[in-house]
């Protein structure tokens, strides 16, 4: 439990840094570009998110899953290396395929559309996945943490210095790319020096042949938790492209602004799973009180949070993002409550995948997500912003119910 919490802290610094920083950058992209503008770059930035999201492996679970020593270690980075080369190679495909023959469905300008691909493109090279979990697995969250510091602050300072030299769409987009590449770097190099990365173990299919006869079921776990990473992209980032297509190049700056407030306590979420994930994998034995723990702080957070975003939303909006924005408000709160329950579903999930439950878990998650998906058409014409913030509720509250649900009846 300490280390945990010890572990959840460093990442949570640096989420810390990272959300006052965000503050910052998210303000003078707003002011700079105006509602259409910010719309419009919000959109080609969700994109490439999206591109990378859906052509990528999680493959820092598979580090940490086979690499509690430093054989199986050194055959689970390469088989991660590896996996990560297959997303350079389609993800960079699909983008210049999609941008290419995609009409006017895509709302993204035809003068935009190069540079959306040459972002994509660095954001594809800049995958951090695998050396996250060679620190993770080691307990270096410090150095991770600084790592990840990295991203918000190029943004910070390069936004600071195109806001008010020439802000457009464009430079805007080489700011946020220079900063993928700078992370990256970082954590790469962070990862080297608290390992030597044997780049000769790169292979698809080492590692699978080494596990068969053990754990088995590599790709099985490999698969479901990339279709998780999917859902949590089809569920955050999709639905910032497709509000965008619906409604407007300015009602996804709206919902954009709204997540970026209001998914707070998600990043609290995702860092509070990536802490707890290695500790129940090398302790199933206490595994389920360990994680009993974690969820019943995190309510009293996601709680506390909520009550402060209902009490101060509006204002925090108009300082950061101006009267213009103030839409975003309810789909912020909605936002907030979503990821207050993510929040306290997160050890659950994280004792799931220490189980190799991954299929499970993506099918909690899957489920709700594609029935959200097929509503939203009608719920951005009613609701606007609102309506594609009550998707991610939506599947917030089935996908933690039944993370209840399975912990209980299916991990003793």
């Amino acid at each position: 439990m300490r280390r945990a919490l010890q572990n959840t802290g460093w990442l949570m610094g640096a989420r810390g840094i990272n959300a006052v920083l965000s503050l910052v950058y998210l303000a003078l992209a707003t002011r700079a570009l105006g509602l259409e503008g910010f719309g419009q770059f919000v959109i080609a930035f969700t994109f490439a998110q999206l591109v990378v999201g859906f052509t990528s492996f999680q493959t820092w679970q598979a580090v940490v899953r086979w690499g509690q020593d430093e054989d199986g270690r050194n055959t689970a980075t390469g088989y991660a290396l590896a996996l990560d080369a297959v997303t350079v190679m389609v993800g960079t495909l699909a983008a210049a395929l999609i941008l290419a023959l995609a009409g006017d469905w895509l709302p993204i300008p035809p003068d935009l559309r190069l540079p959306t691909f040459l972002f994509t493109f660095v954001s594809l090279l800049s995958i951090r996945s695998t050396p996250t979990g060679l620190l993770r697995v080691h307990d270096r969250y410090a150095r991770a943490a600084a790592a990840d510091a990295t991203t918000s602050v190029m943004r910070a300072v390069g936004a600071a210095v195109v806001a008010f030299t020439a802000p457009s769409i464009a430079a805007f987009l080489v700011v946020w790319g220079i900063a993928e590449i700078a992370t990256a770097a970082m954590y790469w190099r962070m990862a080297g020096q608290t390992e030597t990365i044997r780049w000769r173990r790169f292979s698809l299919t080492r590692l699978p042949k080494e596990q068969a006869a053990l754990t088995g079921g590599t790709w099985s776990f490999v698969i479901g938790t990339s279709l998780t990473g999917m859902l949590t992209i089809a569920s955050r980032q999709l639905l910032v492209l497709l509000v965008g297509a619906f409604g407007g190049a300015a009602l996804a700056g709206i919902y954009r602004v709204a997540a970026q407030l209001g998914e707070g306590l998600l990043k609290l979420a995702q860092a509070l799973l990536r802490a707890v994930y290695p500790e129940l994998v090398r302790n199933p034995e206490s595994a389920r009180k360990l994680a009993g723990k974690m969820t019943k702080l995190a309510v009293g957070t996601g709680v506390v949070v909520v009550g402060f975003g209902l009490v101060a939303g509006e204002w925090i909006i108009v300082a950061i993002a101006g009267s213009a924005f103030l839409a975003a408000y309810w789909p912020m709160i909605i936002l907030a409550a979503a990821a207050a329950l993510e929040l306290a579903g997160a050890s659950l999930e994280a004792l799931l995948l220490a189980h190799g439950k991954a299929i499970t878990n993506f099918l909690l998650r899957g489920i709700p997500t594609a029935i959200g998906l097929v509503a939203l058409p009608w719920l951005v014409d009613w609701l606007g912003a609102a309506g594609a913030a009550l998707v991610v509720l939506g599947t917030s509250v089935f996908a933690v119910t039944g993370f209840v649900l399975a912990t209980r009846r299916g991990v003793g």
